[in-house]
This record gives C-alpha cells, sequence and structure tokens, in this order.
C-alpha cells in the first residue's frame, strides 16, 4: 500500500522528480566513468610493473624511506638520497626462499650509468640482476634479439624501444655483441665499462619508465655505482695486523730507512712487473663469485592466486630484528604508481564536492515539494499517521528516485564507455599510454566501481532528504484544515 502511495507521488511530482534523476544520474555517471578510467589505470601499472620488474614483494633496506627500485619515492631528498644495501642478505635471502607461497625469488642491485653506442650518449638507470632467477621471475619481459644473460657473465640487455630510438638517430641498426660503454662520475673520479650488447628485449604490458632500463650484471653496477663487495677472504696475518697495535712512529722505522742509511731501490721492480701485477689484478677481479657482494633488494613472486597482503604480514614477522621490510609492488614501483592513487584520491574529492553542491539543490527542490504537500501531510495526520509512517513515505520516495537515477547513472556510463572502446583512441602520449596500459584505450566495466557508483546516488538521495523528512514530520494536522 505504501509503496503505490509513495510510486504515485513520484508521478504526480513529476516535474521534481526529473530534476532530482538528472541530478543523481550525472553524479553517478560521472562518477562511474571517472573511476573505471582509474581502476583500468590500476590495473594497467599492475600488470607492467608486477610482471615486469616489482614481482609481488620487493624487500628493501627499513630506512624509514619510502623507497622504489629506482630510488626514493620522496622527491625533496632523491638527490641527496643512496640506495642502501641489504643487510644480512643471505639470511633473508633463505628467509624468502622458504616462504611456502613463494614461486622465484631473486636479487637486484641498482644503479645509474651513461651509456653510449653508436654515437648516442643517454643517461640510463641500470639492473644488476641474478641472471639464473630474475627472468624467470618477469614473464612480461620477451627476448626480441640476442639470448637472455647468463649467471656469471658480463653483458648487457637493452629494450626494443631504445633500439628503435638509437636507429632512427643514426641511420644504423643496433646489432647484437656492439659494444655499450657506461660511464659514472663521482668525487673519487670516472669510472667506465664496456660491455657487449646480449639482448633485446621488450614487454607484453610496455611503460614508458620500463623502456629506458637496462639489464646488466650486479658486478657491473657495483662497480660503477662503488658498492664495496662482500668479501671471504681470511683475516690478515698476525704481522700485518700487528702493525696496527704498535706506536705509529714504529711505521716509520728501519722498514723506510733513515737519513743516514738510504734505502736502495729494489732491483727486481720494474715498468714490466708493474704491469703484470695489474694484469693479475683484474683477472683476479674478474674471476669472483659474482653472485657474492652486497644487492639492494631481493624480488618474490608468488604463487598464482596467492594473495599478497596476508603474506607480506607474516614476511615482515619474519623479519624483525634483521633491518629490512617487505613493500607490495606499488611502493616498489615508485612515483608513476602512487600518482594514480594521488589522482584517484583527487577525482573523488571532486566527486565529492560536486556530490555536495548537487545535494543542496536536491535538499531546495524537496523542501519545495514538502511544502506543496503540505495538505497532503496534513490530512495523513489528522487521519492517525504516525511520525514513522511519514518519514518512510517521504525517505521512501526519495531513495526510489535515488536508486533509479544511480542505475540510470551507471547504464548512461556504460553506454559511455562501449562507444569509447569501440572508437580504438590511440594514446599518443606516453604518460597517458603508461597510466592506462597500452596505447589504445580499453576500459572495461567493473562491478565494484558500478556498485561503488551506485552506493553514490543512494548516498546523496538519503543525506539530502533528512532534513525535507523531518520538516514534514513536523506538519501538524491543524495546517491542513487551515488550507482547507
Amino acid at each position: 500500500m505504501i509503496l503505490l502511495q509513495m510510486l504515485r507521488n513520484i508521478f504526480r511530482n513529476r516535474k521534481n522528480s526529473l530534476v532530482i534523476l538528472l541530478l543523481v544520474g550525472v553524479i553517478t555517471a560521472l562518477s562511474f566513468l571517472g573511476n573505471s578510467i582509474l581502476s583500468q589505470s590500476q590495473k594497467g601499472l599492475q600488470a607492467s610493473y608486477r610482471e615486469n620488474i616489482t614481482a609481488d614483494l620487493v624487500i628493501q633496506r627499513d630506512t624509514g624511506v619510502s623507497m622504489s627500485l629506482f630510488g626514493a619515492n620522496t622527491p625533496i631528498i632523491d638527490e641527496f638520497f643512496t640506495l642502501p644495501v641489504l643487510p644480512a642478505h643471505e639470511a633473508v635471502y633463505q628467509i624468502a626462499l622458504s616462504l611456502p607461497e613463494a614461486e622465484v625469488v631473486t636479487s637486484q642491485v641498482t644503479g645509474s650509468a651513461v651509456l653510449d653506442i653508436l654515437g648516442v650518449r643517454e643517461p640510463v638507470p641500470l639492473f644488476g640482476v641474478d641472471a639464473g632467477t630474475y627472468f624467470s621471475a618477469f614473464p612480461g619481459i620477451r627476448l626480441k634479439e640476442g639470448r637472455f644473460l647468463k649467471p656469471g657473465e658480463q653483458g648487457a640487455m637493452i629494450s626494443a624501444a631504445r633500439a628503435e630510438r638509437i636507429e632512427k638517430r643514426k641511420k644504423t641498426k643496433v646489432t647484437i655483441g656492439e659494444p655499450l660503454l657506461f660511464t659514472t662520475a663521482a668525487s673519487a673520479g670516472f669510472k667506465i665499462r664496456e660491455l657487449p650488447l646480449v639482448g633485446i628485449f621488450s614487454y607484453e604490458n610496455p611503460a614508458q619508465l620500463l623502456d629506458e632500463l637496462v639489464f646488466t650484471d650486479p658486478q657491473t653496477v657495483r662497480a660503477l655505482s662503488s658498492i664495496l663487495l662482500a668479501s671471504d677472504e681470511p683475516d690478515p696475518p698476525a704481522e700485518a695486523s700487528g702493525l696496527l697495535s704498535g706506536e705509529i712512529d714504529d711505521l716509520f722505522g728501519d722498514a723506510f730507512g733513515t737519513a743516514d742509511e738510504p734505502t736502495e731501490p729494489d732491483a727486481g721492480f720494474s715498468l714490466d712487473e708493474l704491469k703484470s701485477r695489474l694484469v693479475r689484478e683484474k683477472d683476479s677481479d674478474e674471476s669472483q663469485d659474482w653472485r657474492g657482494g652486497d644487492w639492494n633488494f631481493i624480488l618474490i613472486r608468488l604463487k598464482a592466486g596467492v594473495p599478497v597482503g596476508p603474506v607480506q604480514t607474516s614476511l615482515n614477522r619474519q623479519l624483525e630484528g634483521y633491518g629490512v621490510r617487505a613493500v607490495g609492488w606499488r611502493t616498489a614501483a615508485g612515483n608513476t604508481a602512487l600518482l594514480v592513487l594521488l589522482v584517484q584520491a583527487l577525482f573523488n574529492a571532486g566527486i565529492v564536492l560536486v556530490g555536495i553542491a548537487g545535494m543542496a539543490a536536491i535538499v531546495n527542490i524537496l523542501l519545495i515539494a514538502v511544502f506543496r504537500r503540505t495538505r497532503e501531510i496534513g490530512t495523513l495526520r489528522a487521519m492517525g499517521a504516525s511520525d514513522g509512517y511519514i518519514r518512510t513515505l517521504v525517505l521512501g520516495e526519495n531513495l526510489i528516485l535515488s536508486g533509479l537515477a544511480g542505475f540510470l547513472g551507471v547504464l548512461a556510463g556504460w553506454i559511455g564507455l562501449t562507444y569509447l572502446n569501440r572508437q580504438a583512441v590511440s594514446l599518443e602520449n606516453p604518460i597517458l599510454s603508461t597510466l592506462l596500459g597500452g596505447q589504445i584505450i580499453n576500459v572495461s566495466f567493473s562491478l565494484s566501481v558500478a556498485m561503488g557508483s551506485a552506493a553514490v546516488a543512494l548516498g546523496l538521495g538519503l543525506f539530502a532528504s533528512l532534513y525535507p523528512v523531518e520538516t514534514a514530520v513536523r506538519i501538524e494536522p491543524i495546517v491542513a484544515v487551515k488550507r482547507g
């Protein structure tokens, strides 16, 4: 009975009802469209980063600063921040490896350098990877030419996008085996490493930042970044360590001669001897265990279908006391992924502001409708209608309108998305293509976004009805009598 009366009142006040439908419907459609695009953006970024460089979890040193695989996520301190190495890498690695949910565990050291190839000079981020496990952790990396790095091999891999860019500039094809020259500069001077190009790769889910990466062996990155290597050398002999416990004047004793007894030069030392020593040192350095040394990150790819959150919480409990922590893909991806969250927050804040303005308009419309229905409501009160009945009547009418508006808004948004997808709009801007996970706009329908947008519509109807409902309840039967 009361439902029929609600529908009759909605139809009788169809002008006001249409205005409310339009306002709530437009707000709902905007919310659905915007959040659908942002949701697609999150899916695209997640696919790009998790399948290509971050995996599901990344273990990093706990410095109190939010860090990505590229550096600090705080732009203010980024120039002064150096990626710290992991303490107790082997122990932490074994903990990660023992996780039953882990599919692949690998390590990485990050650096940067200036790359020279075919006369083109560009700054590049360097990922020094454990070639034995790294590429199996990232199925999104596709080999275009050459081969993947091998464990213990000195070499580098560049992206197909970089190779194409260089070919366009120099009119020369980048070939496998091409020498790559990496240079870094620091207070201690310049460091240069030359490596052969062993492979050219691409991504299943491309992104602009990822195309700039260069994969190489970890030892090269350590050397270029001046990262001290872990050493398995035995303790120094007693006679060497004894120098540290003596008087400082003893260091300049007989071994260095005196003014009265000049020392003779070593007759056996020559330029050839110097060269031979340098060669031995170089050979010794190149024969080191390439899996040893310091690392910046441990990356964990979980088995398909395993939820990340519980594993991350459990892992961080096990890592307490090691000075490290496990973070998710979004933190490890850096500012690009965090930017989407900021954009989504700003967009929804804008929707809230629009919703408040729309709600104010709806409140005015409902108040006018209530004043026009004073005789009707007063008569109902005179016939014995309770406060609850009046509240239910007016509130129910507005919720029906809001629910219908929400459905129509979501429907209009879905039609808009379908039309947009059919147009196959190409994105020339690399940042937009990265955010949307591809160069062609293709936004899929999300049930969660649709339900959220419908909830926004119902929320608008509910909150906009509170004051008009109380106004209707305060109408007395005597008012109806006075108005005839």
